[in-house]
């Protein structure tokens, strides 16, 4: 196979370039080459895509073309160059209009001319709508490819890897929305080979490059699982809560990576994996992924700024329960319980937590310690503290009465056993 890879220095374009070079593959990286050095054993083309085509990329015979450009000139001109080769041209998952929706369409305006993203970062998607138009309105095949969150080495933005970073630290952990909240992430090793494959058998069509869809708290389980031995400890909060606090969502300084504003992008990572697989797609689990990020660059929340946060979030519920009588103090328990909102009650333990395990339970609620590791003769489930258990009227007259304590239940056998609250 005679491959030209337009890039070839950075993350995605770089993976392509390497394994196909490992795949026996005489492969050619038509770029400046100053992002950073070139896989060994990749022919390097300079080129500057700002300038004209080089005679080196005109008259290759190319059997294949993979292009991760944005830039609309960009495309345009290395098409008309090589418009014979199959093109496999990597767009993204932001060209949909709608990011409420998983649906392929519709699709944002097209952008033709080159937009400094700094200036105005919301012509990504269509400049990559452009670039998509151009590829496939006179490529003799083609295929383009629309992916997702990219994670794995070599990921410069940290958008993925503040994860197994932070879970590798241990202790108790902010975690953004609802445990429920659907999130998905690709491995650049995976798209790359992907990629390859459908170069080799010429397939045509489009795609979303998506892993499989999976709650916030499976993958972040998932995660730990490949950073550490046990399970982790999690603080689901609300995003209202969050934003009133300045945590920011997605990326950049104080941000919670893969937290989406909700409902607004309930789909942006929810797109059905279904037609790429069955194009031969093939994915290896968040746990193999996760120990190859503990050294990527991140910009994110940092640790005194999430201990800021998880502090605000306790100190309600700490003057509640100091001074239960108050109702003042009740008011404020509950106002605490519905911060954390619907995330508290649809939390539940992680899955090591089977019967008989003795591990600690993977969900706490508003900075309390972690829930005692034994449970309570009878009952199945491991015990969780939550928010909501504020003293009532009734406790709080079997207190004047001198009874024992709510906190306090009987087990089996007479003994006394204290109650997580």
């Amino acid at each position: 196979m005679e491959l030209l890879v337009l890039g070839g220095t950075r993350f995605l374009s770089r993976e392509v370039a390497a394994q196909a070079v490992d795949a026996g593959w005489d492969v050619t990286c038509a770029c400046r080459g100053e992002s950073g050095p070139l896989p060994a054993g990749a022919t390097h083309l300079p080129w500057d895509r700002a300038e004209p085509v080089p005679a080196g990329v005109a008259e290759g015979r190319w059997d294949a073309v993979v292009d991760v450009t944005r830039l609309p000139s960009h495309a345009r001109r290395a098409f008309e160059a090589t418009a014979g080769a199959h093109w496999v041209f990597v767009s993204t998952i932001s060209v949909y209009a709608d990011d409420s929706s998983p649906a392929m369409a519709p699709l944002v305006e097209p952008v033709t001319d080159d937009v400094d993203l700094a200036v105005d970062p919301d012509a990504y998607g269509g400049m990559k709508v452009a670039c998509e138009q151009v590829v496939q309105a006179g490529a003799r095949s083609s295929v383009v490819v629309r992916p997702g969150l990219i994670v794995g080495p070599g990921d410069p933005t940290g958008r993925f890897a503040y994860w197994p970073q932070r879970l590798a630290r241990g202790g108790e952990v902010l975690a953004p929305g609802r445990p429920t909240d659907v999130v998905q992430v690709i491995d650049v090793r995976d798209l790359a080979a992907w990629l390859l494959r459908l170069a080799q058998t010429r397939t045509p069509g489009t795609f979303d490059a998506v892993g499989r869809p999976t709650s916030f708290e499976d993958l972040l389980t998932a995660v730990a699982a490949g950073v550490r031995d046990d399970a982790p400890t999690l603080t689901w909060v609300d995003q209202g809560f969050l934003q009133e606090h300045g945590v920011r969502p997605w990326a950049g300084e104080d941000s919670l990576p893969l937290w989406l504003p909700r409902p607004e992008h309930d789909g942006m990572l929810a797109h059905d994996p279904a037609p790429a697989f069955a194009a031969g797609l093939n994915l290896r689990p968040v746990a193999e992924t996760a120990p190859d990020c503990l050294d990527s660059p991140v910009t994110a929340l940092s640790p005194e700024r999430e201990a800021e946060v998880l502090a605000a979030l306790a100190r309600p519920l700490e003057r509640a329960l100091a001074h239960p009588e108050s109702t003042s103090s009740r008011r404020s328990c509950a106002a605490s319980a519905r911060r954390v909102g619907a995330s508290v009650l649809a939390s539940r333990p992680s899955r090591r937590q089977c019967a008989g395990d003795t591990s600690a339970d993977s969900t706490q609620i508003l900075g309390t310690p972690a829930p005692p590791r034994r449970r309570l003769a009878g009952h199945s489930r491991p015990l969780v503290r939550t928010a909501a258990r504020c003293p009532g009227r009734r406790a709080l007259r079997r207190r004047r009465r001198g009874s024992a304590s709510p906190s306090r239940r009987r087990c089996a056998g007479g003994r006394t056993t204290a109650r997580a609250s």
